[in-house]
Parts: C-alpha cells; sequence; structure tokens
C-alpha cells in the first residue's frame, strides 16, 4: 500500500519493527521519485505508539493521510486458555494502536483544518470467525474496528475527515507467509473456501488504498469495503 500511495504522488512515513524491511520500503519509494521517511517501532506497545505518533505530528504536521495496519492475528490460542495478559497485549495490537493513533493523528488533521482521510485495515474477521482456527482476539478485535471506523466517521465529516476501512480476505503478505508455513491445514482450508480459487497478492490492496485517500473517494465515509475473493459470499 505504501508503494500504491507513493506512485500515486504521496510522500510517504512508514513505520514498522524490522529496519531492514524499513530501509527496502524506502529505497522502493525513493525510487518512485518521492519523499519518503521511516520510523523504527513496535507499535504493539501503547506508550511507543503514542511516542511516534506525536514525533509524527511534529515533524510533518501537514500530515493528510493516514493508514492504519498495524496487527495480526498471531497466536493461535483457545478462548478458554488465554490469559488476561494475552488478551490485552493482542487487543493493543490490533485495536489500541489504531485509537492512539487515530487520535493523534486525526487530532493534527483537525487542526490543521484542511480534511483528510484515515483509512483502517480491518479483516474478513470482523464479519465471520476464521475456521480451524483459535485466537478469537482477532475477531473481536477487527470487528470493533469496523465499528470505531463508522463512529469516528460520523464525528469527523464535519471536518471533512473521511474515515474508511479495508476488510481484506486472505493475502500472501509476509506475516501470513510465515502463518502458511507454521499452519498449513488452516490456510489450505482458507483457500479451499475462496470462490476465485485463490489467495489474494498483497499488490491487490494498493488500488483500493489509493482510491479511499484521494478525490475519488471524497463523499464516501464509514465505508467498509470487502476484498476477498469472494469469500464471505458464502
Amino acid at each position: 500500500m505504501a508503494l500504491a500511495i507513493a506512485s500515486a504522488g504521496a510522500a510517504v512515513v512508514v513505520s514498522g519493527r524490522r529496519e531492514d524491511s524499513l530501509s527496502e520500503i524506502k529505497q522502493d519509494i525513493e525510487s518512485l521519485g518521492r519523499s519518503a521517511w521511516t520510523i523504527q517501532a513496535d507499535m504493539n506497545d501503547p506508550q511507543i505508539c503514542r511516542d511516534v505518533c506525536n514525533r509524527l505530528v511534529e515533524e510533518h504536521p501537514d500530515i493528510s493521510i493516514l493508514i492504519n495496519n498495524v496487527g495480526g492475528r498471531r497466536e493461535n490460542i483457545p478462548t478458554e486458555e488465554m490469559a488476561l495478559e494475552k488478551w490485552r497485549e493482542l487487543m493493543d495490537l490490533n485495536l489500541t494502536s489504531a485509537f492512539l493513533c487515530t487520535s493523534i493523528v486525526g487530532g493534527q488533521m483537525i487542526k490543521a483544518a484542511n480534511g483528510g482521510r484515515v483509512i483502517n485495515i480491518a479483516s474478513i474477521n470482523a464479519l465471520v470467525a476464521g475456521r480451524k482456527i483459535s485466537g478469537r482476539h482477532y475477531e473481536t478485535a477487527k470487528g470493533a474496528m469496523v465499528q470505531f471506523t463508522r463512529a469516528v466517521a460520523a464525528d469527523w465529516a464535519e471536518h471533512q475527515i473521511t474515515v474508511n476501512a479495508i476488510l481484506p480476505g486472505g493475502f500472501m503478505t509476509e506475516p501470513n507467509q510465515r502463518w502458511a508455513r507454521e499452519h498449513p491445514e488452516v490456510v489450505e482450508t482458507f483457500k479451499q473456501q475462496v470462490p476465485m480459487g485463490k489467495h489474494g497478492e498483497p499488490e491487490d490492496l494498493g488500488p483500493l488504498a489509493v482510491y479511499l485517500a484521494s478525490d475519488a473517494s471524497r463523499y464516501m465515509t464509514g465505508a467498509s469495503l470487502v476484498i476477498d475473493g469472494g469469500y464471505t459470499l458464502w
């Protein structure tokens, strides 16, 4: 998504845990003739997340697009076995991070009074439970993300800030590739349930993010756009 946004003309700030991945994406964006900055941080930690967002708005007060793309299932722990501490940790990863980034970065958009775009990356698991898998913190957080999107969209419409969500199905991102190696039966079961008969490729998400970030979607807010090869049709 970062590359797609950059290709459409945006300067981009990317945050992530791995320095090598950040360096690679920075080079890719700059090769397009666009400016890129990176911030290495574990956004799972609420205090670190808060600090990163405060730094971001201080260094880039004219920021007008926010993509909340922190998250992941990570754990395959049955509900009856999950410790409260682990639940809180995973909810921070999948939901609290989006709240903090939206609050701080979106708050700066309100102050700047130039409108803006917030794009939340949820999941089709906001709508349906994953099959043959545990870790229901993920469904819970992503379901909350959808309603958070709608509620903030209502609050910020008067500021001309649109807030929308993308609900991806099974995409072979790097984390999901690791998951596939560790839980091949889960991934294969998922694939068999996709009417189009295949997983999505990460680059398929880019054009949708560009649409939501652009003037083409200026009258759309509070929407949840499903992109899943038809998985949720059955």
